[in-house]
Parts: structure tokens; C-alpha cells; sequence
């Protein structure tokens, strides 16, 4: 698989997330095809399993999140089952992608079918900082280590909520900076 042509991967990853959003809004047994695909395409990509299980893990989050938006349907639990099962399989699908194709040939087979220059940017610059963030973010929970002494669940939890908090403003300052300092380089 890794050595397809980034197009086919692409567009067929796109065509399998279409069908399996398409799907009705209760399970059923055509929630099976997209599965068995993924199952099939599974050993073809040597994924490891902890690499998608961490990935999985993080998208659950969300997946979850847009699962209980769906409760306010008057038939919410199938409702809610179906949005869980196809945004997961959508993910391990995309998962699969990223696994097999490098980003720069992504992007590049993007650019080709002429998506949008400004979502392509976001993107690439998106990948481009996510090392900085997670190294901001490292260096942020070493030094409330070293300032911290108390074990206590409930405690590290709310530090750990002040560490995104400003972990965010952080990145959204750095983010200004670097759109300053491209603007004043001529880029637009």
C-alpha cells in the first residue's frame, strides 16, 4: 500500500468516508462494508495497532463530543451509536491514509486537484508547528513537575487543565507572531 500512488489512496479514503457518512442514520448491516474494507487494507499498510489505538483515543474525544450533539434527535440512541460507529470508522480510514502516504504528497495530490491555496497553507503550516506545540507543551508539564509535589488525582487534574488553558493562549500568541512576521516577509 505504501507504495500506490498517493491519487488512488486519496480518493479512495475520500470515497470510503462519503459511503460511510452516507449511510442511514440507524445501524445496520451495511455498516459492516466499510469495516471489513479497513480490516482488509489493515495488514496491506503494517500499521501498528498502538498507533492507531493512541490516535483513536485522541479523536474519541471529539467523536464523542459530536455524538452527544446528536441526542437532541427525537430517536437519539441509535442515533447516537451510528454517529460514534461511522465518524470511527471514518478516522481509522483517514488514519490508514497518513500511515501510508507522507504529508508533503498529500498536500501536493491536494494542490493538484486544485483545493482551496488557503486550506492548503492552514494545513501545511498546521503540520508544520504541531512539534513546536507538543515541545511547548512538554516543556510546560517539566516545569509544573518540578514545581509540584502532591500526587493527588483531583490536583493534577486541574493543573493539567491550567497547562491547555495556557497552552492555548500560547500558541494563539506564537501564531500571531509568526502571521506578523511572514506579513512583513511579503506573503499573503
Amino acid at each position: 500500500m505504501h507504495r500506490l500512488s498517493p491519487r488512488i489512496k486519496i480518493a479512495a479514503t475520500f470515497l470510503l468516508v462519503a459511503v460511510t457518512m452516507g449511510f442511514p442514520r440507524h445501524p445496520d448491516a451495511l455498516y459492516w462494508l466499510p469495516a471489513l474494507v479497513l480490516l482488509v487494507l489493515w495488514p496491506l499498510a503494517r500499521m501498528p495497532l498502538g498507533f492507531a489505538l493512541r490516535r483513536l483515543l485522541m479523536a474519541e474525544f471529539f467523536i464523542l463530543g459530536i455524538a452527544i450533539l446528536t441526542l437532541l434527535a427525537p430517536e437519539s440512541t441509535p442515533v447516537l451509536l451510528s454517529a460514534i460507529i461511522k465518524s470511527n470508522l471514518c478516522v481509522l480510514a483517514m488514519l490508514l491514509l497518513i500511515w501510508t502516504t507522507p504529508f508533503h504528497e498529500i498536500l501536493g495530490e491536494l494542490r493538484r486537484w486544485r483545493f482551496p491555496a488557503v486550506m492548503l497553507t492552514t494545513l501545511a503550516l498546521m503540520y508544520r508547528y504541531l512539534p513546536v506545540l507538543a515541545e511547548e507543551s512538554a516543556r510546560m508539564q517539566r516545569a509544573r513537575a518540578s514545581r509540584t509535589f502532591q500526587r493527588k488525582r483531583g490536583f493534577v487534574w486541574k493543573n493539567l487543565s491550567g497547562i491547555i488553558g495556557r497552552l492555548f493562549i500560547r500558541s494563539a500568541d506564537r501564531a500571531e507572531r509568526i502571521y506578523l512576521a511572514m506579513c512583513a516577509r511579503g506573503w499573503r
